[in-house]
């Protein structure tokens, strides 16, 4: 079955770093973009970042550029986020996100925790 499964979230100073992982299985990880989009208390979901198929076009929102880096490893089957410099703000619960050609290829994961706290 389809299966999205993060890990790397925790706990991190301000401008502190932490990378995340998201390991696919159960799809053809290589014919979907991934996306990373995250939840913060008592807010909506944000869209952060995207990777196209190739692995060699990426997107990101405002608030993370030039922070944040989308990669993906096609023979692991995983997509990654490096989340450099980080604010209090960047605390959220965040997803990974695959979608495919079809509005039903749409899967997320479980969610990881980061918090950004002194």
């Amino acid at each position: 079955q389809v299966q999205l499964v993060e890990s790397g979230g925790g706990l991190v100073h301000p401008g502190g770093s932490l990378i995340l992982s998201c390991a696919a299985s159960g799809f053809t990880f290589s014919s979907y973009w991934m996306y990373w989009v995250r939840q913060a208390p008592g807010k909506g979901l944000e869209w952060v970042s995207g990777i196209n198929t190739g692995g060699d076009s990426t997107v990101y929102a405002d608030s993370v550029k030039g922070r944040y880096t989308i990669s993906r490893d096609k023979a692991k089957n995983t997509v990654y986020l490096q989340m450099n410099s980080l604010k209090p703000e960047d605390t959220a619960v965040y997803y990974c996100n695959a979608v495919g050609s079809h509005p039903e290829y749409d899967y997320w994961s479980q969610g990881t925790q980061v918090t950004v706290s002194s």
